[in-house]
């Protein structure tokens, strides 16, 4: 099946609760997220709350990486949407599971955009960052 995007919606449970609170340490997670995923990042974004949780996003040009913690919980959502034949949110996804210690993960992987369902409106040349 042809899609324009892949999206991997991942649990990240048992991780480490001081690394899901240090807002830094999960810029620079989820930058490499994006780097290893091959994309090219347009802008990012992250929140530390008060007293505890990370929230953050990174845009690329393919679409998305996006984070929330629960450190009390040790917990954290990840959506990793990559569009195009360049990029693999799998790479993004395998270093995030490392990065933030993960004990169990449970995913839902999406085909975003099914080409088949789009008839005559389909376009004979890929582009980079199809879903941007």
């Amino acid at each position: 099946m042809r899609s324009l995007g892949h999206q991997i919606v991942a649990e990240f449970y048992a991780c480490d609760r001081e690394t899901l609170n240090n807002v830094d340490y999960i810029r620079s997670a989820m930058l490499e997220a994006a780097h290893r995923t091959g994309a090219t990042i347009v802008t990012e974004s992250f929140h530390h709350f008060s007293p505890h949780g990370v929230s953050g996003a990174v845009i690329i040009a393919e679409s998305h990486l996006a984070i929330h913690t629960w450190p009390e919980f040790g917990y954290a959502a990840v959506d990793l949407f990559t569009c195009g034949d360049t990029v693999s949110s799998r790479a993004g996804f395998d270093h995030l599971r490392q990065a933030l210690g993960a004990g169990h993960v449970s995913t839902m992987e999406l085909h975003r955009g099914q080409v088949g369902m789009m008839g005559a409106m389909q376009d004979p040349e890929p582009a980079k960052a199809a879903c941007a």
